[in-house]
């Protein structure tokens, strides 16, 4: 319900909102305008005794990056009832039957084990390359989804693992290339890149073009070269792509090679073999790519494009 900031009753501007009540009041004339006023605040509340701030209502928010979405519960180890009594002999030795048989059972199913062993994979990745959660949530999505069609049969788990994880990336457009993934799990970069094909092929995924300016900073970090070269960078990776000189590059070869075009016109150098190595690519792409961009662009930057500077 919309209520205005003055009383409808004698009109002025004097409401006061009672907490504890619900009511919304005139301070002048007394008029109740509203008896039950929604608290949009949290909901949790302490039900602790000395009526501390234990917050034992809330618990922590469910996650897809928990094998049960993190709605588990467990049977208490205290060995009383409601009451407060204590449990005779042979109740205690069936609640200690059932505790152990609670904490065994979620992971009977063969398809419970892959989900636990491939979610704390995708979990230690993510942590290790420095991951937002939203990028581990849409990992484990994809993960879940090949699951349900079966597309871990004969495939390695920590492998989808990875391929989900790359795919991720692409979907959420975050700069991490598929070297960095498999180098985290130390597995070959050809079967990753496999298995995320088999992801996208049998899952009808569609990814975004891969963004060559989100790599700049990125290798521009790596280096040691400033904002103002890195920006340079970004302003010279948009040039090409208004221009459509960018179709058919790799993003991180065109990324790199701005990267020390901006270098060269700021007067930040570095060398080609120190770009390429910290964007994962050979010296040879650097500079192919570098010389078709003084061709290309070399007198919108103000440079002479047959210098072999």
């Amino acid at each position: 319900m919309q209520v205005s900031d003055r009383c409808p009753h004698c009109g002025r501007r004097a409401l006061v909102d009672d907490v504890h009540t619900g009511e919304l009041t005139c301070q002048n004339c007394g008029f109740v305008v509203s008896e039950r006023a929604i608290d949009q605040g949290p909901e949790w509340r302490s039900f602790a005794d000395d009526g501390g701030a234990d917050r034992v209502r809330t618990g922590a928010p469910t996650s897809i990056t928990y094998k049960d979405m993190g709605l588990s519960t467990i049977i208490g180890r205290s060995d009383r009832d409601a009451s407060g009594r204590a449990f005779g002999s042979a109740m205690h030795s069936t609640m200690s039957r059932l505790r152990k048989w609670d904490s065994r059972s979620p992971a009977f199913g063969s398809t419970e084990k892959n989900l636990s062993v491939a979610l704390r994979e995708l979990e230690k990745m993510g942590d290790k390359l420095g991951v937002s959660q939203a990028v581990k949530e849409r990992a484990a999505y994809i993960y879940r989804k090949a699951l349900e069609k079966g597309l871990l049969r004969g495939r390695s788990i920590v492998g989808i693992a990875a391929a989900s994880l790359y795919a991720a990336f692409r979907d959420t457009e975050t700069p991490r290339t598929l070297k960095d993934v498999a180098a985290v799990e130390n597995l070959d970069k050809k079967a990753v890149a496999r298995d995320y094909r088999i992801l996208l092929r049998e899952m009808d995924l569609s990814m975004p073009v891969a963004d060559a300016a989100r790599n700049v900073t990125r290798i521009a970090s790596k280096v040691g070269l400033s904002e103002k070269v890195a920006r340079k960078a970004v302003d010279i990776v948009r040039m090409t792509e208004e221009r459509e000189i960018s179709a058919g590059k790799a993003p991180m070869g065109l990324a790199a090679s701005a990267l020390y075009l901006a270098g060269v016109i700021e007067g930040e150098m570095k060398t080609q073999k120190e770009i390429a190595e910290a964007a994962g690519v050979t010296e040879v792409t650097v500079r192919n790519r570098y010389k078709g961009l003084r061709a290309d662009l070399g007198k919108v930057l103000g440079l002479d494009p047959d210098s072999p500077v």
